[in-house]
């Protein structure tokens, strides 16, 4: 036997005894440098493993987390098989100690979250798999620090979304599997620092044709030919309807659009009091359906109006204070992976179609501007909310609107306290009532007993107008006949005409009589009544008290004289 081969043999026999004196885990397999544990029912790492093995074989087990210390005492591994447990939960940091890694197996198991943190100290690790999880978005730098990293399996997870810079770092990558996921999209600049990529696979995901495809359409037929096979460039459509199950590569390029979002938001401004509530909605509509992120904008210290309502002084491109938790609890980039500006203010996490902000026990910080922005690949669209915070609480119900809603919670004397207003500002004591507010137990004392007095006003003048018109038709009925007649006198030396009657006629239609005053309709001055005097034509210098004509005719027999030269009816 040679001297190499006898080396070998001693090296081996030094492990295997090595391995031996340091113990072997109940139910596992020892030998050389590895510890195969595989279909063994195990339902965590076990504590026993050698601390100088290189490859541990764990697959076919109960596994349902990694922990910090479950892999700490193992520097030394190079393989570590994990795949077809159920494993749900990685521990940030899990896999800092194993800077030796080359390989590592999570493939079959339940892993829906996968951050930069899980991997940290991989530095040297060539090849992870992460196919049959349960992975829905890969966030920015998931895979930060793995500079080495040459094979990526993806493959049959639920991916709907990669990050623009969710492959940040993977300068070594060869082959990216992304096959059999949820990908409607994808980005160009998500693949951009893969400068090393060989294998591109993409089939079997539900891409969406709009827009956003248009890259990705001409780099098949270009940059793409020398990492995509022949089946992988037939990429099929799944929506819009019109263009399902055909392949990208045919479809024409002009067909590939996207419909610019449209934001509805109401109402643009809303008052609360402190410790409520808030929720607001922001509608948005577009082709693909926008994502719908919230942001408070407005800068500046707070400052207090008369009535107690507080708002921020705004200023142009500034940040905003601290606004409340949005949906998530978390603030996040703007939607679409593009960073926020420098100074930028608070954002929250973004949604699709209907944005909700949600804010609970408002206080004095909330107060200010918010804006709603909806984005997708046809353009940006961005509405403007104005709040602001009533100094006064109140257990009361605030008031609703269309597309929002708040509610108040219950004060008591040992609930918080409002914080304290800025320095110099003077609060009224008086409080600001919510918009469209309907309970009048809510109002004070003094501006109930104003309302009860005005309403008791106006029902007396209603009833006193009421009693006017009444006295009015009453005289009216009493005597209709005197009312009713018209005398016109004619001095003309014959009869009136029609154009003249024109001029007297009355405006309510009221009976005429016109007389010809040249035949005076009493024969004699004895017929007139005792005192009186006959009617005098002009120019006549006949002395005596003027008689009023119309006593002439205030008996009905004078007015019927026969000697009447004519009357008219109109």
């Amino acid at each position: 036997m040679a001297l190499p081969q006898l080396c070998v043999l001693v090296l081996a026999l030094l492990a295997r005894l090595t391995l031996r004196a340091l113990g072997c885990p109940s139910g596992c397999r020892c030998y050389s440098m590895t510890v195969e544990c595989g279909s063994i029912s195990l339902r965590e790492i076990p504590s026993g493993v050698p601390p100088t093995v290189q490859t541990l074989f764990l697959q076919d087990n109960a596994i349902g987390q990694i922990r910090l210390q479950d892999l700490s005492r193992l520097s030394q591994l190079h393989y570590l098989y994990l795949q077809n447990n159920s494993i749900s939960a990685l521990e940030p940091g899990a896999f800092r100690s194993q800077a030796q890694l080359l390989e590592l197996a999570l493939n079959g198991n339940r892993i829906h979250l996968v951050t930069a943190d899980v991997f940290q100290g991989l530095e040297h690790l060539r090849i992870l798999y992460l196919a049959g999880n349960q992975i829905t978005r890969l966030q920015d730098h998931t895979f930060r620090g793995l500079q080495r990293l040459q094979e990526l399996h993806l493959q049959e997870n639920s991916v709907e979304m990669l990050g623009e810079q969710a492959l940040e770092g993977l300068s070594s990558l060869a082959l990216l599997d992304l096959s059999r996921n949820n990908l409607r999209t994808l980005r160009q600049a998500s693949l951009r620092p893969l400068v090393s990529l060989q294998v591109l696979r993409l089939t079997d995901n539900p891409w969406r044709c709009d827009c956003a495809l248009h890259w990705l359409r001409g780099w098949i037929g270009g940059e793409g030919q020398r990492l995509l096979s022949s089946a992988e460039r037939r990429l099929v459509c799944a929506e819009p309807p019109r263009l399902a199950h055909r392949s990208l590569v045919e479809v024409p390029a002009n067909s590939l659009v996207c419909i610019p979002p449209v934001v509805q938001l109401e109402p643009s401004h809303l008052a609360v009091r402190l410790g409520e509530n808030l929720r607001v909605s922001c509608q948005a509509s577009g082709y693909p359906q926008p994502q719908v992120t919230w942001r408070k904008t407005s800068l500046g210290r707070a400052h207090v109006s008369p009535k107690g309502l507080v708002r921020e002084g705004v200023a142009a491109g500034g940040a905003g204070a601290g606004a409340g938790a949005g949906p998530g609890g978390g603030v996040t980039a703007r939607p679409g992976g593009k960073g926020g500006r420098e100074g930028e203010a608070d954002r929250f996490d973004a949604d699709t179609g209907s944005g909700m902000l949600f804010l609970s026990n408002v206080t004095v910080a909330h107060a200010g501007r918010y804006e709603c922005e909806a984005w997708n690949p046809g353009g940006v669209a961005r509405v403007t909310f104005h709040l602001s915070v009533n100094m006064s609480s109140s257990s009361s119900a605030s008031s609703s609107a269309p597309g929002s809603s708040s509610s108040s919670s219950s004060s008591s004397s040992s609930g918080p306290r409002p914080p304290p207003r800025p320095s110099g500002a003077e609060v009224s004591r008086e409080p600001l009532y919510d918009l469209e507010s309907m309970d009048f137990n809510a109002l004070s004392v003094a501006t109930r007993t104003a309302i009860a007095v005005g309403i008791s006003l106006l029902a007396l003048t209603a009833l006193l107008l009421l009693a006017m018109i009444y006295s009015r038709r009453r005289q009216r009925q009493k005597g209709p006949q005197e009312e009713s007649i018209l005398y016109v006198n004619d001095y003309s030396d014959g009869p009136t005409t029609f154009a003249q009657l024109e001029e007297y006629r009355d405006a309510r239609g009221h009976e005429m009589y016109v007389l010809n005053r040249s035949k005076p309709p009493l024969p004699d001055s004895a017929a007139l009544p005792a005192g009186g005097a006959g009617p005098r034509r002009a120019g006549e210098g006949r002395e005596g008290p003027a008689v009023d004509s119309e006593a002439l005719f205030l008996g009905q027999s004078l007015l019927f004289d026969t000697q009447m030269a004519y009357e008219i009816h109109c």
